[in-house]
């Protein structure tokens, strides 16, 4: 299958495809004209590479788990339960972070909101 017909397929641009490869996730097998030729095993890949990064994970930690990339057979990858449990933590401690900087903005609109309630009462019995 040729790029575009695999990125389309996949439901991304070829240039993620080339991405992928130039960052060393997978190696494309060219076709004698020099088009990049996909095989079934690279799709599957590329929808790996593909699913990772949709979870957060960046191309260069991908690439600390190449192993779970493979059709080898090898069974479950180790390596990517690991990496994957150490991305849910970021992520809980994200989390966890945002829902404390929501309550302080939320404390912060509620003091601006209750400091401009008595000026417009104020106001509006001079009025």
């Amino acid at each position: 299958m040729q790029a575009k017909e695999a990125a389309d397929t996949l439901g991304i641009s070829q240039r993620i495809l080339r991405h992928y490869e130039k960052e060393g996730l997978m190696e494309v097998g060219r076709q004698l004209n020099g088009y990049r030729h996909y095989s079934a095993a690279d799709l599957r890949r590329a929808a790996r590479i593909r699913d990772f990064i949709a979870t957060g994970f960046s191309t260069r930690e991908i690439r600390g788990m190449v192993a779970c990339l493979s059709d080898d057979g090898a069974g479950p990858c180790d390596d990517g339960i690991e990496k994957m449990t150490e991305k849910l933590e970021h992520i809980d401690r994200l989390l966890s972070d945002l829902t404390d900087r929501r309550a302080a903005v939320v404390d912060r609109l509620n003091s601006l909101k209750s400091d401009l309630e008595p000026r417009s009462v104020v106001a509006e019995t001079t009025g």
